[in-house]
């Protein structure tokens, strides 16, 4: 196994509103549904494990695009949405935070004997994670959140965060219980410990001496474990700025949903009709769901889809979350079925917006767009924790 990551975040305090978290369960159901049927529950957990991927999931479920409190909301959302279908997903999170983090170990036991799997591996390998990052590594940061995410053939990967002593800092961490060579190749059901050889199978018995061995590294150079581990460090501030962001990228997808309208939205079926905003989003959910590893080097980018739920980069547009939510179950239960044409559809979103920044050239508007996003907000039933977005005042007088 490996460290795969680490994030650093402002810490935050405060509460995800009903309105958010009950969407942010449904978009992660859809997401994760989506993934699963085009590339198997061994892409989720890799994709969790991805620090970048994981903060882009969180920025464009409507979460604060920078903040720590993207771990706790989006693990309790996918929590919430996964585990009473993972008979069907073939996928469990196990844990949180606070309490429930220390019932992990319980629960992977039960998830063993559910499925056959060795759930005292299982344990065994949450445990060691956690020792790593809470006890081996001394790094500043006490966990106080952590999940262990695992399908039925036994991968599995781990999310966790610690506080920051006497600080205004937490850190999280992702680790993976094996490297994937390829984007959508299926991995191997194993562990790679380092320098100990190749394990074939997690719960083999001829793999326990080198279990153990895996075991010995909370006594060795942190460095042997956490090479290579990518690292994303966000700034302490509320606002989303051009320098957040791949300019190239958000641009060129505005300009096809917003003004280019080229002659290959007509021909999906998927996206006749659709206004213009709810465009947005969905070409933004689309490169969650199909992007590639190196398109989520700015999550904040991700952000643009559903806005954030403290106002940045503007409020929450309530009836286009809805929208995308409608458009997405309704691509995944269709393909479900055997019809995938409105499946290809949203995939073929990314193709065309990633094709048109080959020649896209951004401009300065940067300010300007965030500035009409917040004044156009309350035409689709704007929301932040604060309460409703108010059309601009000039706008107000011509209502009554």
């Amino acid at each position: 196994m490996k460290r795969s990551g680490t994030a650093d975040l402002p810490l935050h305090y405060g509460y995800v509103p009903a309105w958010l978290s009950e969407r942010m369960t449904r978009l992660g159901f859809a997401i994760t549904e989506a993934i699963i049927l085009e590339y198997g529950t061994a892409e989720v957990l890799r994709r969790l494990s991805d620090p970048f991927w994981f903060q882009s999931l969180g920025a464009v479920m409507g979460m604060d695009w920078h903040s720590s409190g993207i771990t706790t909301s989006v693990m309790g959302a996918l929590r919430a949405a996964i585990n009473p279908h993972y008979k069907e997903f073939g996928i469990y999170i196990c844990g949180g935070k606070g309490k429930r983090s220390r019932q992990t170990p319980d629960e992977l036991l039960k998830f063993g004997e559910r499925t056959g799997l060795n759930g005292n591996e299982l344990v065994r390998c949450s445990k060691l994670s956690a020792k790593v990052d809470n006890t081996a590594v001394q790094d500043g940061f006490q966990l106080y959140m952590h999940n262990f995410i695992v399908n039925n053939e036994g991968l599995w990967t781990v999310v966790q965060q610690g506080m920051q002593n006497n600080g205004s800092t937490a850190r999280r961490y992702h680790w993976h219980s094996s490297a994937i060579k390829s984007f959508v190749e299926e991995p191997h059901t194993g562990i790679c410990g380092i320098n100990q050889g190749q394990i074939l199978n997690l719960v083999a018995k001829a793999a326990d001496p080198s279990r153990k061995s895996m075991l010995s590294m909370t006594t060795e150079n942190p460095e042997r474990i956490l090479a290579e581990a990518k690292k994303l460090v966000m700034p302490n501030r509320h606002e989303v700025k051009a320098k957040d962001i791949d300019l190239k990228r958000l641009g060129a997808m505005l300009w096809l949903t917003q003004e280019k309208r080229p002659s290959d939205f007509e021909e999906l079926l998927l996206l006749e009709g659709m206004g213009p905003r709810t465009l947005q989003s969905m070409a933004l959910v689309s490169e969650v769901i199909y992007g590639t590893p190196s398109r989520f080097t700015d999550p904040a980018r991700f952000s643009f889809a559903h806005g954030g739920k403290d106002g940045h980069p503007f409020p929450v547009p309530v009836q286009v979350y809805d929208e995308t939510l409608q458009v997405l179950n309704k691509a995944v239960r269709q393909a479900k079925l055997g019809n995938t044409d409105k499946q290809q559809a949203i995939h073929k979103l990314s193709e065309i917006a990633r094709n048109a920044e080959k020649d896209f050239i951004p401009n300065n508007n940067f300010e300007a767009l965030i500035a009409k996003e917040r004044r156009e907000s309350w035409k689709y039933g704007g929301k932040t924790v604060f309460g409703n977005a108010l059309p601009p005042a000039d706008q107000q007088l011509k209502l009554f």
